[in-house]
């Protein structure tokens, strides 16, 4: 990686520091075993910054269909080819290599939670002082209690930089939670809110990933989505993107 690796250093810095998001074209997939691509995905990525477990051991994840219901206790957002909230992962960074689209649709959405926040304060400061505070979370992990717990929408460090976490699919299903009481008028007026904004064309972008693009995103400063798909029906012409979840050496860390 001689002349590669001083482009992706100077990538992280746009990343982290710039405008929050980053997309690699032509990276060479094709003829690739499933192995071969996690390979090649951890290579790329970890130039960016360590790669964080998404589940016991697993620091590679692929998203693709496996049929499960979306509403399921254990049911991941990666898992179905439904549409999906915008939403940030819980770490500093998340990378996306595309080794095959859909047959349709999949676009990638991205939006600037940092303009979202700001238009939130010019035109509803009330609301925005509700997205300051605690919130209920589901964690997806069974029917217990430890599935569910509460963190703000919005948070400010101490060097005054803003980190947002919303995922109001994850906020919604909370609600199955015996002890997660049901959302005040206010907090329904808040997401409604959210959920206008970030479809704003003012400060959202899409992005069709093909074979090869491999994708970056700020946790901290934008929020992404993806738009429902159809699959072939071939197996092995199903859409498949290979997903690491990463933390640079900056000293940021979302809501929590």
């Amino acid at each position: 990686m001689p002349t590669l690796g001083p482009l992706l250093h100077h990538l992280v810095d746009e990343l982290m520091d710039g405008r929050g998001f980053v997309l690699l074209r032509d990276t060479p997939v094709a003829d690739l075993s499933e192995r071969q691509g996690e390979i090649l995905a951890l290579g790329v990525g970890r130039h960016f910054g360590s790669t964080v477990p998404q589940g016991p051991g697993k620091h590679v994840q692929h998203v693709r269909d496996l049929g499960v219901v979306p509403s399921g206790s254990t049911s991941r957002s990666y898992q179905h080819s439904g549409r999906l909230g915008y939403h940030a992962d819980p770490n500093d960074v998340v990378a996306l290599l595309c080794i095959r689209p859909a047959k349709s649709g999949g676009l990638s959405c991205i939006v600037s939670s940092v303009a979202v926040h700001n238009e939130v304060v010019r035109t509803r400061p009330d609301l925005a002082e509700v997205l300051y505070r605690p919130w209920w979370r589901d964690r997806r992990s069974g029917d217990g209690p430890d599935s569910f717990h509460e963190s703000p929408v919005y948070k400010v460090d101490g060097a005054g930089r803003l980190s947002t976490s919303y995922g109001p699919d994850y906020m919604r299903s909370a609600l199955r939670g015996a002890h997660v009481p049901p959302f005040t008028p206010a907090q329904l007026e808040a997401m409604e809110l959210l959920d206008r904004l970030n479809d704003d064309r003012r400060f959202m972008l899409a992005m069709d990933l093909r074979a090869g693009d491999m994708q970056f995103l700020n946790n901290h400063v934008t929020l992404h989505s993806r738009t429902e798909y159809v699959d072939h029906p071939e197996p092995e012409r199903r859409r498949d993107l290979v997903r690491l979840w990463l933390n640079t050496d900056q000293d940021r860390h979302p809501p929590s």
